[in-house]
């Protein structure tokens, strides 16, 4: 079938599922099942958030049993005291539920890994003494009983249609959820993943990101919560400790904490087994820690992966490409920038990396750093990303002075660079990863989620901008392989095109060519040339001098963090100061001479 008629049809399919499992009480199903599917949803609205939080933004905020508690708390109150309309209360249980959520996963802004886990889980274990602390509006230790039967519009919700809302409510956010995940706003949380500093070099704000994680993230809980105060007309601290946090967890695991539908396998899963039990309760810390166990080690990416992996070898696919074409086409204009660096000093401690050192990059030239090991070569250009703040000097691109701006903030500002070791998120494709170069242009969440004109459009522009990079670099043949499991020179122009997406006044290249062979390196040369006479600004840290020599118009020497020598690459080769930094002082060793001379483009 033609794939832009699935990609049309496959809403009108997802919501036939959804209706007819809405359907589903008028086509026999007991209440008995019916207790069960919402129970299942519940779950599931829970763990999605875990997946968005933990699975693809790489965010250890463990407390989703906290914030589902909110919910629950929030509804239940506002149902029995202040309003009973589903709608609404569902609408504060979410916004309660971002309150805590965002409180839940602060310390990941400054923490993050394990810390961040153990400061957010703690939050669960003070849910009952929270309760207690605010006493009689939410029940205390006894509970918050009596809470009303739902009602929509002054209509009161019997069972069978309080069952409709909770699948149509639970079927709209996965289709949000999906449309978040499958776009470049998504591709967004997969950057943060792999790294702030990936997400800084690409312009994204990694503090309003991680909030943006924990909000989203806390959303469906929220909703979960108004469902369960709902389902029995009554809520204690006793159904959000430490077992919950692991049910929920479990599930994450066990369905894919990777995936969006996952979250519902894990949780059907579960509910439909073990949780059905009465058994099950006595040992269920054992169990749930033998889930995590074995999953971690025999499934580390959950059973939907699995199963989508089974589908598509029972369905013929298209042949994945082992082939590379050589990059041979022109890239469009680039507006590039002149980058001044002045009397620039960073200072770790005692040592100086980089002391006083100045020098021009132009557009339409290449400016190469060569020195030692220690010489300040990637200091210099961490610096200039952002990364590190001078302590002394001045930062200038087009003559704007960017020295105090955030690493994100001079992304914006049209700084792009690679990366000694490719670092490149999994499971997007080559096409996807080029274009996570150009999220600053991209449409709000709003338009994302809810799929609107100027979301369209964005994608429209992005296909073409990004198949032009693609072509000019060689790799269109490349475009829906995953980037991460590429070869080594691949990932490498993969990661240029990254670069190139951001459209950067300056372009800053860290050893590009390292662990490259010579077919390889010299096809990287003709990009880097075709760059240049497109007009880019390109600064090149290498320690390639063949590659140095062959594409460079000006050469800086670093040595102990100041500046040896500049001028063309030939003069450098022949400059005694430069040759002298790598023999050293005393006899020379022959065949340490040999390398240096090598290294140096000289006989």
């Amino acid at each position: 079938m033609n794939p832009q008629l699935m990609t049309r049809l496959r809403p009108i399919g997802y919501a036939g599922v959804v209706a007819l499992v809405a359907a589903l009480p008028w086509l026999g199903l007991d209440l008995f099942w019916m207790r069960q599917l919402m129970l299942v949803a519940m779950l599931g609205l829970v763990v999605s958030g875990l997946n968005l939080t933990f699975g693809y933004a790489g965010e250890l905020a463990l407390g989703q049993a906290a914030v589902y508690a909110a919910g629950a708390y929030a509804a239940g109150y506002v149902a029995k005291n202040l309003v009973n309309d589903v709608v609404l209360v569902m609408l504060v249980a979410a916004c309660v539920a971002v309150l805590v959520g965002v409180v839940a996963g602060a310390p990941g802004i400054r923490l993050g890994g394990w810390m961040l886990a153990i400061g957010s889980f703690f939050l669960v274990l003070l849910v009952p003494d929270f309760v207690n602390l605010i006493g009689e509006p939410l029940g205390g230790y006894e509970g918050l009983s009596l809470i009303p039967l739902p009602q929509l519009l002054g209509v009161e919700l019997d069972q069978y249609y309080f069952y409709v809302v909770v699948v149509v409510v639970t079927g709209a956010w996965f289709a949000l959820f999906r449309n978040l995940v499958m776009s470049p706003r998504g591709a967004e949380f997969r950057v943060l993943s792999a790294g702030e500093t990936l997400s800084s070099s690409l312009g994204v704000s990694t503090y309003r990101l991680k909030l943006k994680a924990y909000a989203i993230g806390a959303v469906p809980a929220g909703l979960a919560g108004a469902m369960f105060a709902y389902l029995d007309g009554y809520v204690s601290s006793t159904s959000f400790g430490l077992h919950t946090a692991l049910l929920v967890l479990a599930a994450s695991v066990l369905g894919g904490m990777h995936t969006i539908y996952g979250a519902l396998l894990g949780a059907a899963l579960l509910t439909l087994g073990p949780m059905s039990s009465s058994a099950f309760e006595d040992y269920s810390t054992v169990a749930f820690g033998a889930f995590l166990l074995i999953g971690g080690v025999f499934l580390p990416r959950g059973i939907t992966p699995l199963l989508r992996n089974l589908l598509a070898r029972l369905q013929p696919g298209r042949p994945v490409s082992t082939s590379t074409q050589h990059g041979s086409g022109r890239f469009a204009p680039v507006a590039g920038g002149r980058l001044d660096v002045s009397a620039v000093v960073k200072a770790f401690g005692g040592n100086r990396a980089v002391d006083g050192v100045s020098l021009v990059a132009e557009p339409g030239r290449i400016t190469a750093l060569i020195g030692p090991n220690g010489s300040g070569k990637t200091t210099l250009l961490n610096v200039v990303s952002g990364y590190y703040l001078a302590d002394e000097g001045e930062l200038r691109i087009n003559g704007d002075e960017v020295g105090q701006l955030s690493a994100s903030r001079r992304a914006r500002r049209h700084i792009g660079r690679t990366f000694q070791t490719p670092t490149i998120p999994p499971d997007l494709s080559v096409f996807d990863t080029i274009r996570t170069g150009a999220l600053k242009k991209e449409v709000g969440l709003l338009a994302t989620v809810l799929r609107l004109p100027s979301y369209h459009r964005r994608q429209r522009d992005a296909a073409v901008e990004t198949e032009a990079i693609m072509a000019a670099l060689g790799i269109s043949d490349r475009a829906d392989d995953e980037a991460a499991a590429l070869p080594l020179g691949t990932r490498r122009l993969v990661e240029l095109g990254r670069a190139l997406a951001s459209e950067p006044a300056v372009l800053l290249l860290d050893e590009v060519a390292s662990g490259l062979d010579e077919d390889e390196v010299t096809e990287l040369a003709g990009v880097i040339g075709r760059l240049r006479t497109a007009g880019a600004t390109i600064v090149l840290v290498e320690h390639n001098f063949d590659l140095i020599t062959s594409v460079s118009d000006t050469v800086y020497v670093l040595a102990e963090g100041a500046v040896l020598a500049s001028g063309g690459p030939l003069d450098i080769a022949q400059d005694d100061k430069v040759r002298q930094t790598y023999l050293g002082s005393g006899p020379v060793d022959r065949k340490r001479a040999d390398l240096v001379d090598a290294y140096l483009g000289t006989e």
